[in-house]
């Protein structure tokens, strides 16, 4: 019978989980920057409010957001064995060994980077997604004059609000719905909290252009030809247009909407 450990518990395995996690999390960044550029119109949330309420209800987004919510479970947890394994692995610094001088500051601080990224995603999920969830958000209704195209809003109470509503009667499309924009207007109203995003965006920064490319080493996607490729996307895509994009957010609210 064969001694050798499973490949999964074992350090590669690890490894490779969360390669695999972080690549997919990495994927998901871009869908979710993309539909969020929606609060960026100027059409008093209508565009964001739809694009919400197709996240939360469609069957196969939804399935997708599970796997979502499992992958950063996933990835935090084997980060954090890994970690620890690392650690009891070489309980003593070597005496003649300066990792500072052969390694990169965004390399040897993953953890910390890590934990500033989790304090921000619990607190991202507490203010939209478990408000958007129990109906602590506003609410908003818009009606669209379907052969101008104008639109026009009204903030809605919670007593003539049941569920999403979209109808058409004698040319006007008339839509019901949870107001989460407003919610994020709101929210970046508050000082301190559009200090954690651009501290997050920073953090998910430099998390990125090392993690992006070290998943793909441990793939295997380390030949020569790749690479570059890799290096750039990560460094150029990963570590500055999308954290710039989010980060740019909560700034439009709070100095300029």
């Amino acid at each position: 019978m064969s001694n050798s450990k499973p490949v999964l518990s074992s350090s590669l395995g690890r490894k490779l989980i969360m390669s695999l996690t972080g690549i997919f999390l990495c994927t998901f960044l871009i869908v979710h920057l993309i539909g969020n550029l929606q609060l960026f119109k100027n059409d008093e949330g209508y565009a964001f409010n739809n694009y919400a309420y197709l996240m939360t209800h469609f069957t196969p987004i939804k399935v997708v957001s599970y796997l979502l919510y499992a992958s950063i479970i996933i990835h935090a947890v084997y980060a954090l064995v890994l970690t620890l394994k690392n650690k009891a692995a070489r309980p003593v610094s070597y005496a003649q060994h300066d990792g500072k001088a052969n390694s990169k500051w965004n390399s040897r601080n993953m953890g910390i980077l890590g934990t500033v990224l989790l304090v921000f995603i619990a607190t991202h999920m507490q203010n939209f997604w478990w408000k958007y969830h129990n109906d602590q958000v506003p609410y908003i209704e818009y009606q669209t004059d379907l052969s101008t195209g104008i639109t026009t809003s009204k903030v809605l109470e919670a007593s003539e609000f049941t569920d999403y509503q979209s109808t058409t009667d004698q040319g006007v499309e008339t839509i019901k719905a949870r107001d989460l924009y407003k919610q994020v207007d709101f929210a970046f109203e508050n000082p301190f909290l559009v200090g954690l995003y651009v501290l997050a965006m920073a953090a998910l920064s430099f998390h990125l252009i090392h993690g992006f490319q070290s998943a793909f080493q441990t793939i295997g996607f380390s030949h020569k030809k790749y690479v570059p490729i890799i290096k750039f996307i990560g460094v150029w895509g990963f570590g500055v247009i999308i954290p710039i994009g989010f980060a740019l957010m909560p700034l439009y609210f709070y100095f300029i909407k």
